[in-house]
């Protein structure tokens, strides 16, 4: 019997013929208020949250968050996007663009499915929303209604198979980007957004 055999034949006889199958995965029971759940973790990973009273708030709270930062009055809003309808005269100064943002600038997009147990966004690509203009500017600004945070990622999936077709990219976002590969050194902003604010807007 040659090395090779003998090596091999050793590999054999003490593979596991038998594995025990893990146990189900049952996702741990949903917290009570769903809203504060996703609030309170969506902070813990350095984004910025906001509950809003109704869609009308959002271009004030869009001015208010630029001039916090320091940044240009304009923001960039996505071919098709439903911002475009809002009332932006509450927020006087404030430019829309439709060109692509670049790492300087904010951008505006609206999020179809937040995770509670975990403070992630849930972002299928869309003519609305392409995938690429989530990592593209400098500041990502989400909207989010309160009846599209569902407890798990199970039930994201589920929402969205519902829909029928499949999109061809889905994006998870758990705060701004970053990395940590660099001397463990924590840098923001590695391939995506430094900066990342929610605006959770209330059901009427």
């Amino acid at each position: 019997m040659s090395a090779r055999d003998e090596i091999l034949s050793a590999i054999r006889t003490r593979r596991v013929k038998n594995a025990p199958r893990p146990a189900r995965y049952a996702p741990p029971p949903p917290e009570s208020d769903l809203v504060k759940q996703f609030a309170d973790r969506a902070r813990r990973t350095a984004a910025e949250v906001q509950i809003l009273n109704d869609l009308s708030d959002v271009p004030a709270a869009v001015a208010d968050i630029l001039r916090g930062k320091n940044m240009e009055a304009a923001i960039h809003l996505p071919p098709h996007s439903p911002f475009a309808a809002l009332d932006w005269k509450t927020a006087p100064g404030l430019s829309l663009e439709s060109k692509s943002p670049g790492p300087d600038d904010a951008a505006l997009a609206l999020v179809p499915f937040g995770i509670a147990e975990t403070g992630t966004l849930v972002n299928p690509a869309r003519d609305s929303a392409p995938a690429s203009w989530h990592f593209r500017p400098g500041l990502e600004i989400a909207v989010i209604h309160t009846r599209d945070i569902l407890p798990h990622m199970e039930n994201v999936f589920a929402r969205i198979k519902q829909s029928g077709a499949l999109p061809h990219t889905i994006n998870f976002v758990s705060g701004p980007s970053r990395t940590g590969d660099i001397e463990q050194t924590l840098e923001l902003g590695a391939h995506g957004p430094k900066a990342l604010a929610i605006l959770i807007v209330e059901e009427a």
